[in-house]
């Protein structure tokens, strides 16, 4: 029995460890493909770019090895099956949860190794990561104005386009807003396109814009004068010359980025998102407290009859939910009955206002508890993914391993069919579960756990099959099926 488990380990490590090298070259080539137009013919030192992309294939590590783990499986078990050693294995009475025994041990010990991985080297090498490509944004400061978004990495200036060719290295939708005088949003630029280069000397950045304008609100002399003068300048081309603070390769500080959650560990996360989760009750039960005490239960400090007013600060809210709780029965309708029509308009024009006061506050402060509950989320979903991507190979094992003695197929050919439509499967119910669970579609546990949890019964099904000689899917029963209905629907003509 110890040399049929040694047989099965010598069969999967070999694959194992090519289709790891596979997987993560397959990872790492995305990775290339995404940054390739960023790299290439920027001055970049080679080791630097060796650098990162060394700290990319160690990022892609967790991904790369439950795919690796699907592949061996399959491509083992379907080699096994395919030359006929599994049938003689189970005429011989073993079966086949036995035969794939050591290869379960060996699998918790490489989940359990993947876990130790994601929380102790992986945090280490996103920081390292993360440091060079701050770096490198600092030397090449035109590397870090991404599409759409506002970079603020040029002191004084927020830069954005819209988009870029990065053939010609030609941008489009230019904007630049000048913030050196500290007056707010007073000076605007905007272009529909133009380029960036780095003077030799590597001391200044130059903007080239082409067919653009020049917005600027003047200051008025006059504060009492409100007719707010601005000044529009037309240009077919005009040049900005930044300087650029430091243009040296210099490495930046460790410390700026060891707040991020990719950059913790499981305690790190633990103690972070217990900080977070406090920080949020308490800015979500102020800003309740608030809202309830100011605008809904309105207490008026300038009434001059305070013992008689509606706005009474001893009516709290806990005491309109407990009338008996109330010194007198409190009726607004036959209040606002009594008044007069000058009165009923001041009331109604002041509820209008006092709602839209409320109504603003409310949009802002949500949109503010909103975004703190999404980063507490991000924080707990890093948490959980140190657990679920070491899972996922326990998870594809039990599909690729019976699924390979089902379909009966070695090689590179199906069996890499196969575990590629499979692990696609398993990242798009990943990326899904993440997404619903930042924003608050579903509790975090379910979004983190979701590719895992549907795959796993899958697994079970597939390997409970495969122990009982069975097919998958019974065609014979579903081709009687479809001949029942097709008798049904020829008897209804």
């Amino acid at each position: 029995m110890k040399k049929i488990h040694i047989l099965i380990i010598k069969s999967f490590i070999g694959p194992f460890m090519v289709t790891f090298a596979i997987s993560l070259f397959f990872l790492l080539m995305q990775f290339i493909w995404v940054w390739i137009d960023e790299l290439i013919g920027k001055g970049l030192d080679v080791i630097i770019i060796l650098k990162m992309l060394y700290y990319a294939g160690a990022m892609l590590v967790p991904m790369a090895l439950p795919l690796a783990v699907l592949l061996a499986s399959v491509m083992t078990f379907g080699n096994l099956s395919e030359h006929f050693e599994l049938t003689a294995m189970k005429s011989s009475g073993i079966s086949l949860w036995r035969i794939m025994s050591p290869l379960i041990y060996f699998i918790i010990m490489l989940s359990i190794g993947a876990f130790f991985f994601s929380n102790n080297v992986l945090p280490y090498t996103n920081l390292k990561y993360a440091q060079l490509m701050y770096d490198i944004s600092r030397k090449r400061p035109e590397m870090s104005i991404k599409t759409g978004v506002f970079n603020n990495e040029i002191e004084g200036y927020s830069i954005k386009v819209d988009r870029k060719n990065p053939d010609t290295g030609m941008m489009y939708d230019f904007m630049i807003y000048n913030h050196t005088k500290r007056k707010g949003n007073n000076e605007v630029t905007v272009a529909d396109s133009g380029q960036i280069s780095i003077t030799t000397d590597q001391k200044n950045m130059i903007v080239m814009l082409y067919n653009g304008i020049n917005y600027n609100e003047m200051k008025e002399k006059d504060p009492k004068n409100k007719k707010y003068p601005a000044r529009k300048d037309e240009f077919t081309e005009e040049t900005f010359i930044f300087k650029l603070p430091d243009n040296s390769f210099k490495k930046s500080n460790e410390r700026m980025f060891k707040k991020h959650y990719e950059i913790m560990n499981t305690s790190q996360l633990s103690i972070v998102i217990d900080s977070l989760n406090k920080e949020y009750q308490t800015k979500k039960n102020t800003f309740e407290n608030r809202l309830t005490e100011y605008n809904y239960f309105k207490f008026d400090p300038k009434a001059k009859n305070k013992k008689d007013s509606v706005k009474l600060k001893k009516y709290s809210p806990l005491k309109y939910l407990e009338p008996e709780k109330l010194t007198a029965p409190l009726n607004l309708d036959s209040i606002y009955d009594k008044l007069d029509n000058k009165d009923k308009r001041y009331v109604i024009t002041a509820a209008k206002k006092d709602a839209k006061i409320a109504r603003s506050n409310i949009e802002n402060n949500g949109q503010s508890l909103m975004n703190r509950l999404k980063w507490l989320r991000k924080h707990q979903l890093a948490w959980y993914k140190k657990f679920s991507l070491s899972f996922a190979c326990l998870v594809f094992f039990f599909i690729g391993a019976p699924l390979g003695a089902i379909i009966r197929k070695g090689g590179f050919g199906l069996p890499f069919l196969v575990s590629v439509v499979l692990f696609m499967f398993y990242y798009i119910l990943m990326v899904m579960g993440r997404k619903a669970a930042e924003e608050s579609v579903v509790p975090v546990f379910a979004g983190a756990w979701l590719a895992s949890g549907v795959l796993f019964p899958l697994g079970v099904f597939i390997t409970y099959k495969a122990s009982k000689d069975s097919k998958i899917v019974n065609t014979d029963k579903l081709e009687n099926i479809l001949k029942t209905i097709e008798n049904i629907l020829k008897l209804g003509k």
